[in-house]
């Protein structure tokens, strides 16, 4: 494989994890907004109910995780933005 042939296929691996890393950041970007909704409609549920606890809990855990992974991503996009 000649130098030329290494360079194109690693345009083509950066072009392929931009498009990932877009998708990603899209999805990731929907669940948090998901997630924040579900979290507000909590807030006039009774602060007491072991449900709504138990559901505050895990939302925001989830949201909490899903925050990590969308900067992980911004941070990936960053340093293949800047390997061009």
């Amino acid at each position: 494989m000649s130098k030329k042939d290494t360079g194109s296929e690693q345009y083509t691996d950066i072009n392929i994890d931009q498009k990932l890393i877009e998708e990603g950041t899209q999805q990731l970007s929907s669940e948090i907004a998901v997630l924040e909704a579900w979290l507000t409609e909590l807030d006039s549920s009774d602060p007491k109910n072991a449900e709504v606890i138990a559901a505050r809990k895990s939302y925001s855990d989830m949201l909490q995780s899903r925050k990590e992974m969308l900067s992980s991503l911004k941070q990936a996009r960053r340093q293949a933005l800047s390997a061009d």
